[in-house]
């Protein structure tokens, strides 16, 4: 039997692989590669880009292309690419955010348990290399399962708008 498994939300991350790839006039420029220093400065766009939490450091916003639902993303505003290229004023802001992010987190959704990793560099497995940022990703015994395993796909089951919607409802 041959059954599909839809993921339309898959093309747009390709043509965004396909995009950051492009050059402009030999600079990929912040906005070109770098969303999270594009997203800091728009903050009148923040729940367009499902940003769900700012303060005058930095933000909490839910991942584009999540490993799980809920997935989020803590990140100061100014752009460094690595932890020790910031200072100990700006890392414990960093801290403070993701703590923002677990506590968040755990009265929105009642995860069994979080994931908080931070991939530094290219080699490192960072998307966004030139911007430092630490993910938060809610589990659930048994998350795992076969389609991830054996398919290589995710299963999301809510869509981001709703998802920051949960967010934004607990924040408050």
């Amino acid at each position: 039997m041959n059954e599909n498994l839809w993921a339309p939300w898959r093309m747009a991350y390709i043509r965004d692989l396909a995009r950051k790839t492009e050059t402009h006039d030999g600079d990929r420029g912040p906005t070109a590669s770098n969303f999270l220093a594009a997203y800091w400065l728009q903050p009148e766009k923040d729940r367009e880009h499902h940003v769900v939490h700012r303060d005058e450091h930095g933000m909490l916003l839910l991942n584009r292309y999540p490993y799980a639902n809920g997935h989020l993303l803590a990140a100061l505003g100014e752009a460094r690419a690595s932890l020790l290229d910031y200072d100990p004023a700006q890392r414990a802001a960093l801290w403070r955010l993701v703590e923002r992010g677990m506590d968040l987190m755990e009265r929105a959704l009642n995860p069994q348990g979080v994931n908080v990793g931070i991939n530094q560099g290219e080699a490192g497995g960072a998307g966004v290399p030139e911007h430092l940022h630490v993910h938060i990703v809610p589990r659930w015994s048994a998350d795992t399962n076969f389609i991830t395993v054996i398919g290589e796909v995710r299963v999301i089951p809510d869509a981001l708008e709703a998802m920051a919607e949960v967010y934004r409802a607990t924040a408050c």
